[in-house]
This record gives structure tokens, C-alpha cells and sequence, in this order.
């Protein structure tokens, strides 16, 4: 290219316009909604039975894939989604919660691994995310970041969601772009989250069709749902009532001869027989069937409530005339999720820890499920059952953790509308099929940075040709130690089984690498990986157990993941969290790894005016009734209410505090006698036993982070509804840990039970 030339006077300079980039004209729009923990019989067009017409209308307008694979757990798989390199190789071995010190565990997407909305905004593209993100490192939600991981700092343009593993459907902890922001409304005004993100995907989507219809866009909405908590109003739920009562085995058999009678799996598929570790449903007490449908009913009235507000998405499409120019890709990221335990939990934290109510005390709660003041999770036999007709579930390599349902749809541009694709496809390959459907190379360098090669390979030849041969021959698995891999039509997979909260001592399998197991399913025969064929072709299994070392190698999945050894190298952030900080009314939520460590202890100082009348409301909250703690005045007296995973211990003052300046305390005392005392002006005034080693404050990411002088969301305790805002003065709080050694071990903890 000439120089420009440049002289005094524009009437004789060269003018050069600065262009803007633009992909081809015939680039479509690209939505992609992911799934949470929904199984591959769990939406109607793969068998569910239950109602999803909106989905199921995309599917008919466009095509299933029947053999389409993900990682087993939800971070891994979006990562792979959005980069196109397998999960390993860009660091996200396992969640973010559960990050490794090593190369393939650490975490944090590189920046050798541009992300799909990267490389489609340096094309011209329009990008937003909606909905869970679950990529960034728990130590950086906060205020101050850092950003570089967030949505916008890896190629969004805008966002709207939440950054966790999970959240309260009714009370979540929202960000917009990069500035964490409340709830539109209250829980009682009638909020739900689902309804809330498609409502921020489709104003987003028409406020950039007005401003830039030449442009197309990239929408990722990533629901909440169906991840526990299950949540949903009971108007969805009440047209289930009796749908699940006789089992978990009979329905099991409905979704599967459902999927045989419409084409979804082969005609000789096996129907995977129930692990003995599932309980037959007719050996159960009738006050178990009760409780265990109507855990049921609700995660059905949770699908169907989001397909509902997924439909409002999809009439948008069509009312502003950019539905057969939008290619729509639906699908979950792993298996259904049998983290509620053999007998569910109105609990799911409480759950990893073994902390499971009974089925009596649950039965007390039973119409609170679905609710605010429940947070559960369904029993892992209809995790098994819906993922029908596979084995096993999320986390694991077996095809029950990493066989999901996909969904294209293209307008005219793919063939035989409403039929099902057999070609064997992983998350990976989503990336080059929407760079291949948009005309865009894969970049070799982004920023100066050498581009890693992608993995996943371009899956579009099959939209227009249902013959068209498998792109990918090979594929790996890997997910907390238990392994598989496949390779023309074979898989091979181990029963290895790491300690999962609460399986080890009903999953049959190996929890030694040295002693477990390769069993070999021929797929292309075998649909179900129903018959283990390993003994009659040994050469198979040891060519393919060679495969996958040669792939760990190059994916940087080793050194393998191991309980509890893998503990000691947890490391959520890259400093460590304070031993003291001070706090201010009015701030952002303080996430727990950024907070002094309060597993060993800890101490709160609360400078406080407080006027003639005297004063109420909250000092400091943490977390919510399913766990997490609150300092408050109530009607002038302290109180201290714990949210203890087996239950709230609530200690207050029995008089109230005077008019004036202040110091008010609570002190967490750990031990065998572990204790919380309150003080005012350095004399204890009441003290309570708490059971220190239940004490887990906000164990997951659905709660809210540390708040001073208000709550938000769902309240810790009854005794108050956020956000009950302090109505004196309240200078400030100092939060010392009590134990700086425990600081470790609190994160290790933390991080091990951390939900997917």
C-alpha cells in the first residue's frame, strides 16, 4: 500500500477512511443457549414427556443430534464451547471453584484461546452474553475485579447475568457488564430469574437490530435453569402433580420407548438396567414416593417455565423477521445431575457435606420445594432416569455425564428439517461450525498472541447432508479422575470414582488409578454403552487406553485428579484472602475468598450512633437462610442468626442498646465448644454453643457476598426481610479472622464442595 499523502490543505491530502470490519454477506446471526444439568431425556423432543413446545418447535424446524458430547461439568464444557479447545488445554480441568496449581487446572481461559465472541467481534459482529458465566475465578467477582475475565475483558460487548456456579432463581446476584447491580424486583413482587434474562437477551437483540441491522450478532444466553436450585412458581408445577408417582423405573421406560418411537436413538437400543445403588421405587416408603415426586414435579415445572420464556425468545426472532437468518444452537452442558443425593436435599450446599435432611423433617417443608425457602435438589434416581437411556450422570465419562441434547436450527440452509444427525460431535466443535458458518478463519495470532490450535473441527457439512461422514474419529474425557475416550465408533471408559459428597459408598467402581478398570462399547453398534465387550477384544482396549495417555499428554489433563490429594493445591485466587478488613456501608458484595477466613474463627467490630429512639436493622449479612450469618438489631436488641447447614442457631441480647455511640461485637469461638458471643462496648451480653464444624458461611455462589448496613435477596433469618436497612448510624465493621492458619484449609474446603 502507497503512503497516504498528507500536505497543509485538506483540497490536496489523500483522504483514507478508517473501515470498520464486516464478515460476508451472508454471515448469519448466531444465538446459542445453553442448558444447565439437563439430561438427555429431559426436554420433550429427546423423550422427556414433560412440556417443552418451544424447544420442541425449533427441533422440528431444524435438526437433533443424538451424539453430541460435552465434558461432564459446567465450567469445563463452556469453555470448550467458547474457545473450541478441549477443556484441559485452556486450563479448566475441572469448575472454577475447584481450580488446580497446574497447567491444565488453573482456571483462567489463556490468551491463546480467543473466545468465540472475540473473534466474531473483530469480524463485524454485534456480541452479548446473558445468564450464568461460571469462567471466572471466584476471587475476582468482586468490585474491583480484576475483569480480564469477565464477559466483556474475553469479547462481550454487553452482559447481564451471573458470574457463579450457581444462583437463587428468585433472589440471584446479578452483573451487568462489569457492575454487580440488584434484582428488578423483590421475590414477592413476582421475580424469577429466567423470565428476567430473556427479557435482557431480547431487548438486546432489538436494540441492536434498530441501531445495526447490517450487522449480525452473537446472543449466549446461558439460563439458571434446570441447576439446582430448582425454582419456579407453583402455577408450573401443579400441572405435574401425580405425573411421577409411580417411579422413577416406569418413567424411565415411558422417555425411552418415547425416544425409540420418534427416531431419537436406534430401534435396538438397550435400555441401561438401574445401578444397584439406586433404590427400586416400589421398595420405598410411601412417605418417600410423596417427597421424591414432588421433587420431580418441580424440576419439570422448572423445564417447562424456561422453555416458556425460551419461546418468548424465539417469537421475537420471528416477529422482527430474522428467524430463518439466525442459525440457533440449543444444548446442555453435561448430563443430568445426581448432586441431590440418594434422597434429595431442600438443601443442596448442606447436601455435599452429608448434611441431608430426613425424609421426615423434609416432608414438614414438603410445599416449600421450588420456593425461597428451599434450595433444592431432586434425588439421584431421576437423575439416572433422566438421563434415559444412558448409565450414570454428570461428572462422570460414561456417556450419562457427557451425552447431551443438541439442537440446530437454520432456516432453509439445513436439510430435512425435524430429523436426527448421528454424526459423533463434541462442544469443541461448535466454535469452527460458527466461524465455518460465518466465513471467518480461525485467527493465528489475537492481540500479538500466538493462537494455540483449535480442536474441534467444523460440523456444518452435515446440515446440508444427513450422510455426510463423522468430522471427528477422536475424542477424549477426562473429569475428576474418571476417564474415557473414543475413537472410530469404539469408547472405552474407566470406573474409576472419586469421593463425590456422598457417592463413594454407593457407586460400584475403582477409587485407585492403578487398579481400575477399562471397559470397551463398540458405539456405532451400541448406542447406550449398554454391553461391555472389553474382555473379547483386549488389543482395542489397550490400543485405546494408549490413545488416551497420548491425549492427555497433548490436553495437559495430567497429573490426574485425586481426593483428597488434589485438595492441598486448590488455590482460588492469586493472593491470598486478608487475616483483617475493614467495611462501609453502602459497597458491592464482598465475595467470600476476598473476606478474612472464617472457618477458624473470627471477630466483628461494628462502630455504631445510635439515636434517641433507638435503631434497628442489619450490621453485617453474609450469604442467606441456606447458609450464611446476620449481625442486626431487632426492635434495639443485637442479634446474631448462624444459617448452619443442619439448621439456624439464633443467640440475642436481652436488652437493647442505648442511645449513643457504640462498639458493638460477635466473636465465632471454634472447637469442641465452639461458641458465638455478642458484646457491646466490650462486654459480653449473651453467647450460644455453635456447631463449629457445620459452619460453612455461603458455601456457594448463590447467596449474596458480605453486605454492611442492609441485606438483599432471601434474609438469613425470619426475624427480618431485606433490606432491612440500618436505621441508626453505622460508621463502620473490622472483621479479623480468628485463626489466619485456618484460612487455608477454610479456602481447600471451599473449593472441594464447591457445586458445578
Amino acid at each position: 500500500m502507497q503512503a497516504q499523502r498528507l500536505t497543509t490543505r485538506v483540497a490536496t491530502s489523500e483522504p483514507r477512511l478508517v473501515p470498520y470490519p464486516s464478515p460476508g454477506p451472508d454471515a448469519p446471526n448466531v444465538l446459542v443457549v445453553v442448558l444447565d444439568d439437563v439430561g438427555f431425556a429431559q426436554l420433550g423432543c429427546f423423550g422427556a414427556g414433560f412440556a417443552t413446545p418451544n424447544i420442541d418447535r425449533v427441533a422440528a424446524q431444524g435438526l437433533r443430534y443424538n451424539r453430541f458430547h460435552v465434558t461432564a461439568v459446567c465450567s469445563a464444557t463452556r469453555a470448550a464451547l467458547l474457545t473450541g479447545r478441549n477443556h484441559h488445554a485452556v486450563g479448566m480441568g475441572v469448575t472454577q471453584e475447584a481450580a488446580l496449581g497446574f497447567p491444565g487446572y488453573h482456571g483462567r481461559i489463556p490468551r491463546s484461546a480467543a473466545s468465540l465472541a472475540r473473534v466474531l467481534r473483530d469480524h463485524g459482529y454485534n456480541t452479548m452474553a446473558v445468564g450464568k458465566w461460571h469462567l471466572t475465578p471466584q476471587a475476582e467477582y468482586s468490585a474491583a475485579g480484576p475483569f480480564e475475565r469477565w464477559p466483556l475483558g474475553l469479547g462481550f460487548e454487553r452482559y447481564y447475568g451471573f458470574l457463579g456456579a450457581e444462583t437463587n432463581q428468585w433472589a440471584p446476584e446479578l452483573v451487568r457488564d462489569n457492575t454487580q447491580v440488584e434484582p428488578p424486583r423483590s421475590p414477592e413482587e413476582g421475580y424469577h430469574l429466567t423470565e428476567d434474562l430473556v427479557d435482557q437477551a431480547i431487548g438486546m437483540i432489538r436494540d441492536q437490530q434498530q441501531a445495526a441491522a447490517r450487522k449480525p450478532f452473537f446472543c449466549y444466553l446461558a439460563p439458571g435453569a434446570a441447576h439446582a436450585p430448582h425454582q419456579v412458581a407453583e402455577e408450573w408445577v401443579a400441572p405435574y402433580r401425580g405425573q411421577f408417582d409411580d417411579g422413577w423405573e416406569a418413567w424411565r421406560q415411558r422417555a425411552y420407548d418415547r425416544q425409540v418411537a420418534e427416531g431419537v436413538v436406534p430401534p435396538e437400543t438397550v435400555l441401561t438396567e438401574r445401578p444397584p445403588w439406586v433404590p427400586e421405587w416400589e421398595s420405598l416408603s410411601a412417605d418417600e414416593r410423596r417427597l421424591f415426586a414432588r421433587y420431580m414435579e418441580v424440576f419439570a415445572g422448572f423445564v417447562t417455565h424456561t422453555d416458556h420464556h425460551l419461546g418468548r425468545l424465539f417469537d421475537s426472532l420471528d416477529d422482527q423477521g430474522i428467524a430463518d437468518d439466525t442459525l440457533v444452537m440449543i444444548l446442555s452442558d453435561n448430563g443430568a445431575s445426581a448432586e441431590g443425593g440418594p434422597t434429595g436435599t431442600l438443601n443442596e450446599a448442606a447436601g455435599w457435606l452429608g448434611f441431608t435432611e430426613d425424609v421426615g423433617t423434609a416432608l414438614e417443608h414438603i410445599d416449600d420445594i421450588g420456593g425461597p425457602d428451599a434450595n433444592n435438589h431432586y434425588p439421584w434416581g431421576w437423575a439416572w432416569a433422566g438421563n434415559a437411556p444412558l448409565r450414570l450422570w454428570k461428572r462422570y465419562a460414561w456417556l450419562g455425564g457427557v451425552r447431551t441434547p443438541l439442537i440446530v436450527r437454520w432456516g432453509q440452509r439445513l436439510a430435512g428439517q425435524g430429523s436426527v444427525r448421528p454424526q459423533f460431535c463434541h462442544a469443541v466443535d461448535l466454535y469452527a461450525t460458527v466461524l465455518d458458518a460465518a466465513g471467518i478463519e480461525v485467527p493465528e495470532s489475537v492481540d500479538g498472541v500466538t493462537q494455540q490450535p483449535v480442536d474441534g473441527a467444523s460440523m456444518l457439512a452435515s446440515f446440508s447432508d444427513p450422510a455426510a461422514p463423522e468430522h471427528r474419529t477422536l475424542q477424549y474425557f477426562e473429569m475428576m479422575g474418571s476417564r474415557g475416550i473414543y475413537h472410530d465408533g469404539w469408547k472405552a471408559v474407566t470406573d474409576h470414582v472419586a469421593n463425590q459428597f456422598g457417592e463413594r459408598d454407593h457407586v460400584v467402581g475403582s477409587y485407585d488409578f492403578d487398579t481400575d478398570r477399562w471397559s470397551l462399547f463398540r458405539l456405532d453398534e451400541d448406542f447406550s454403552e449398554s454391553t461391555d465387550v472389553a474382555g473379547e477384544h483386549p488389543d482395542v482396549v489397550s490400543r485405546l487406553e494408549g490413545l488416551w495417555w497420548a491425549e492427555a499428554g497433548r490436553n495437559q489433563v495430567l497429573p490426574l485428579f485425586e481426593f483428597p490429594a488434589s485438595m492441598a493445591h486448590m488455590h482460588p485466587g492469586e493472593f491470598p484472602p486478608p487475616d483483617a478488613a475493614t467495611y462501609r456501608p453502602g459497597g458491592a458484595p464482598v465475595p467470600l475468598p476476598q473476606q478474612p477466613a472464617a472457618l477458624g474463627g473470627f471477630e466483628l467490630t461494628a462502630y455504631v450512633d445510635v439515636p434517641a429512639g433507638g435503631a434497628e436493622g442489619i450490621v453485617t449479612a453474609l450469604g442467606d437462610r441456606h447458609g450464611g450469618w446476620a449481625f442486626y438489631l431487632l426492635e434495639g436488641r443485637p442479634v446474631a442468626t448462624f444459617a448452619l447447614l443442619d439448621g439456624p442457631v439464633r443467640v440475642a441480647a436481652d436488652a437493647p442498646v442505648p442511645p449513643g455511640a457504640h462498639v458493638l461485637g460477635v466473636r465465632y469461638e471454634p472447637g469442641s465448644s465452639a461458641r458465638v458471643v455478642l458484646s457491646v462496648d466490650g462486654a459480653d451480653v449473651a453467647e450460644a454453643p455453635l456447631r463449629g464444624l457445620v459452619f460453612f458461611p455461603n458455601l456457594t455462589t448463590a447467596g449474596a457476598g458480605l453486605l454492611v448496613g442492609r441485606d438483599r435477596g432471601i434474609a438469613v433469618s425470619d426475624d427480618y426481610r431485606p433490606p432491612f436497612a440500618f436505621s441508626g448510624v453505622l460508621d463502620r465493621v473490622e472483621l479479623r479472622s480468628g485463626d489466619p492458619a485456618a484460612r487455608d484449609r477454610a479456602t481447600e474446603v471451599q473449593a472441594a464442595v464447591a457445586s458445578d
